[in-house]
């Protein structure tokens, strides 16, 4: 459901049932195409507009750029186990040295000492600090996690979802993204 968009292509932000963001890293976005694919199957309601409109020759219509499913999707309780989301858990920082270039994920125990793929035992690691660890373990290397590894939630990945807005914002979608900020006086 999510699609990469630019900024020039009027991308449409995608709400629950409630008016929260189906998701927030990657934010839950769908082209304009999409949206009013789904206005006209009656699937969401237009929550916002664009000033930019689209024109058929018996119709026009001003582009959604925030819509809400009309049917609430009920959210995952127990993230997927993928690399992007141990990069999301740990903040796009090598939990070795901070660095945020050139990520890729470590094995605390490595495999071939019994350690697993799972949440307790992968961090993200820039590849400098991966390669001088090797296959040792934190002990041998003198190298350590600066947080334990954890099986993170769906609410502890979003909340670190929200320390890395896309490049692109509209206006119209701050309602809906922000609610937890500070308000001007």
């Amino acid at each position: 459901m999510n699609a990469h968009v630019s900024q020039g292509s009027w991308p449409v932000l995608v709400l629950n049932a409630d008016f929260r963001p189906l998701s927030y890293y990657p934010l839950s976005l769908w082209s304009w195409q999409d949206a009013i694919k789904a206005v006209f199957l009656d699937r969401v309601n237009i929550v916002a507009h664009y000033d930019q409109a689209v024109r058929s020759p018996t119709l026009e219509m001003q582009l959604p750029s925030v819509v809400s499913l009309k049917s609430f999707v009920k959210p995952t309780t127990h993230p997927a186990f993928t690399r992007f989301n141990v990069f999301l858990r740990d903040r796009f920082a090598c939990q070795y040295c901070g660095s945020p270039e050139d990520l890729t994920f470590d094995h605390i125990i490595p495999r071939s000492k019994g350690g697993q793929t799972t949440w307790e035992n992968v961090v993200a690691a820039c590849s400098p600090c991966n390669l001088r660890k090797g296959n040792l373990t934190p002990a041998q290397s003198k190298m350590f996690p600066r947080q334990t590894a954890f099986a993170p939630t769906v609410h502890q990945l979003h909340r670190n979802g929200r320390l890395f807005p896309p490049n692109y914002l509209h206006d119209s979608w701050l309602d809906y993204l922000y609610w937890d900020t500070e308000l001007d006086p």
